[in-house]
């Protein structure tokens, strides 16, 4: 029977879910797309089976909620904003079953202050599907394990196959689920039946179109992925990156928070718990994943979102063993650390939050992350724009980017949001080599925009005729540096905006070396 006490648990549980939702929905209409995000949203103007550097399923949703409320921050957003909500629910939902009520809301409050949640939570990426489906795989696998009834593996299955369709690394759940039942002798049984493999058969066939787009695109997402997990180098293990791995995920997760999410591994592997086979459960869906990057990151560099979705299951573990919940006993030591931890994971997101919009750490402009990433896409775009509209009144042009990055914005935040081209002749294969060809282009002129004053010479290669550059600066000063002399002041961003003329081709990425792991046909 639920208590009083319960009811108000879940309620308060419940509805700081829902604000979440809102507040995020609200602040995600704040500031300007990043990069990455308007990339993504190109995608979604060029729906496919496949794309080079990732799976489809950002592309699909963004293009869903641009087609219902059109092309906007909020829009494209909007997947990501709805995965946290998954990510908060499925999270609730568990804690609640296995636990109780008060570990349920205290895994929620987790959940809504730490930094890595929230990133995924607001920014247009693959790391907000990818954390739904693991979340939601997480559960159902839980709950089949438990009662080995079909509907639980095939929702698994399911999940599991959505999470594919997101990011590749969802692919580790499967070794993870492996280690756990073959670990755990009251669930290994599972293992001799059929339902685990008909889940897995489930979630591999929702893989099949992106397996047959890359077979036609000479496996050119494989050869990607090859690359950043550092195929290219001879092998050779070292020390360079481990110490900026472990760093980056403490910053992502807030220090206190990643040393209780340390701390919980340590109990449950020395068999502290009280629960053991859900706590188990719990380690084996997150701790092989962050491990097994961390020993990737003794061979080559790792970014310090790839392992997030191994952070999925560690709200609910913190809030069990310290968040005065069902392992936590009634410490006071206990209960001073947990309300530390989620009062600076609290501020110290909090304060990351606000200085996106509203510049507030003394941070210089041009080492401000937050500041490059979003300020001034705008006031470029119409800048290229009218330089654009004015080279169309001599015939057909056309905007570029020698980066991907770039180009994204400039399609995103030019008016009329035109098909922008990615020159990537001198720096890597990306998507645009599948939508645009040389003969699509030849003699037309076009407007390019560089972080480069000096790349004249370069352009000639692929255009006739390159008039000077003009540059163009961005700035914002934060509120100790608008103290300062406007003359002072330093840029956020200089960019170089060049008017060219009679497109030549060369569109397509050149390979360094005729080994580099991503050289190959590219599909035409």
């Amino acid at each position: 029977m639920v208590t009083n006490k319960e009811k108000k648990h879940l309620a308060i549980a419940w509805g700081t879910v829902g604000l979440g939702f809102v507040i995020r929905a609200v602040y995600a209409q704040g500031f300007l797309l990043v990069p990455d995000e308007t990339n993504y949203w190109q995608w979604s103007r060029y729906l496919a089976w496949g794309y080079h550097d990732q799976a489809p399923l950002i592309a699909w949703t963004i293009h869903l909620a641009t087609r219902l409320l059109g092309h906007t921050e909020l829009a494209v957003r909007l997947p990501s904003l709805v995965s946290m909500t998954v990510v908060s629910t499925y999270i609730l939902l568990a804690a609640k079953r296995w636990f109780n009520a008060q570990v349920a809301l205290q895994a929620v409050l987790v959940c809504q202050t730490i930094l890595l949640f929230n990133i995924g939570g607001l920014l247009a990426t693959a790391d907000g599907l990818q954390g739904a489906a693991w979340a939601a795989a997480g559960y159902h696998a839980a709950r089949a394990f438990e009662d080995n009834g079909w509907t639980q593996w095939l929702l698994g299955g399911t999940c599991f196959g959505l999470g594919l369709l997101s990011k590749y690394t969802m692919v580790l759940f499967l070794p993870c689920l492996l280690l756990f039942a073959l670990l755990t002798a009251s669930h290994r049984r599972r293992m001799l039946q059929v339902k685990p493999y008909a889940a897995c058969l489930i979630g591999l066939g929702f893989f099949t179109p992106v397996v047959l787009w890359n077979a036609a695109n000479n496996w050119n997402s494989l050869r990607h992925v090859a690359h950043l997990g550092g195929a290219d180098q001879s092998f050779a293990l070292h020390w360079n990156f481990l110490g900026d791995y472990l760093a980056s995920q403490a910053a992502l997760l807030t220090p206190l928070v990643f040393v209780l999410v340390v701390m919980a591994w340590v109990r449950i592997l020395r068999g502290g718990h009280g629960n053991p086979w859900i706590c188990r459960f719990l380690f084996f869906i997150s701790f092989p994943v962050i491990a097994g990057f961390a020993l990737l990151s003794l061979h080559s560099r790792v970014y310090g979102n790839w392992p997030g979705a191994g952070y999925v299951a560690m709200p609910i573990l913190m809030a069990a063993f310290w968040g005065q919940g069902a392992l936590a006993g009634n410490g006071g030591k206990k209960r001073r650390l947990w309300l530390w931890t989620l009062w600076t994971s609290f501020i110290l997101t909090l304060t990351v939050l606000i200085h996106v919009i509203w510049p507030v750490l003394p941070i210089p402009s041009r080492a401000d992350r937050a500041a490059g990433e979003t300020v001034g896409w705008d006031q470029l775009g119409r800048q290229a724009g009218r330089m654009h509209q004015n080279m169309e009144a001599q015939g057909p042009a056309f905007i570029f980017g020698l980066k991907y990055q770039i180009a994204s914005e400039l399609a995103f935040y030019t008016p009329g949001k035109p098909r922008t081209v990615a020159i990537n002749r001198w720096n890597r294969p990306n998507v645009y080599d599948y939508w645009w060809r040389d003969e699509d282009l030849l003699g037309q002129n076009a407007v390019g925009v560089l972080t480069d004053g000096d790349a004249r010479t370069r352009l000639l290669e692929v255009f006739e005729k390159v008039d000077p550059p003009q540059p163009y600066a961005v700035f914002r000063p934060n509120i100790w540096e608008k103290r300062q002399s406007p003359e002072k002041l330093k840029p956020v961003h200089r960019f170089y905006l060049y008017r060219c003329y009679g497109f030549k081709g060369g569109l397509r990425w050149i390979p360094p070396t005729a080994s580099d792991v991503r050289s190959g046909p590219q599909s035409e």
